[in-house]
């Protein structure tokens, strides 16, 4: 399984981006969200990554973020959203406004995204709704949901751990006011998870 990559922008497509890791390129299925934020060709990029294999493909999908890849997974894990959906979604919505839109199951929200009729659009936010929370995320949502560096990864954490998208974004940002900017991943995960049992 690969976690991320790191490396150099080798090139970018319009659906794809090539890392190349140490003089091997690898090619990675992105969102137009992610390909934006990645930076310029022969520049360092990191992209969080997910491996699809199925019996005749094996395929990375990479994210600018790790909220993002969470996203994913979770759009993916809905019947009839596969990989291509689900960039489509993440291209056309960020993350904080994915979440606002499946709170209010605003149907009309999600099927702007290319490829996503009004059923599908229906069964994403009826069957999501339960994993993001009813809750409309409010004006600190755009903060909470594009974490970066260990505050990325203990959101990440604290999903795996089975908490909804929006509980574990408040709550490692809650951890993360209050211990500073240079917090450690492991006390960031355990000031958070303290937080989000209370």
């Amino acid at each position: 399984m690969i976690a991320h990559l790191k490396g150099r922008l080798d090139s970018t497509g319009v659906d794809h981006a090539v890392i190349d890791v140490g003089g091997v390129g690898y090619l990675v299925g992105a969102s137009a969200r992610t390909l934006a934020a990645i930076g310029p060709v022969g520049e360092a990029a990191t992209l969080f990554t997910e491996m699809l294999v199925a019996e005749d493909f094996i395929r990375l999908v990479g994210f600018a973020n790790a909220a993002e890849r969470d996203w994913f997974r979770l759009l993916t894990g809905v019947q009839g959203v596969g990989a291509r959906v689900a960039l489509a979604i993440l291209s056309a919505l960020e993350p904080n406004e994915l979440a606002r839109a499946i709170a209010s199951q605003d149907k009309a929200m999600v099927a702007r995204a290319n490829g996503v009729g009004p059923k599908l659009a229906e069964r994403i936010v009826r069957e999501l709704k339960d994993k993001v929370g009813a809750v409309p995320l409010g004006p600190g949502a755009v903060a909470q949901a594009m974490p970066v560096g260990a505050s990325a990864d203990a959101v990440s954490a604290l999903l795996n751990l089975g908490f909804r998208p929006a509980e574990a974004a408040t709550a490692v940002a809650a951890a993360e006011e209050e211990l500073g900017d240079t917090a450690s991943l492991d006390a960031l995960v355990r000031l958070a998870l303290r937080k989000a049992s209370r």
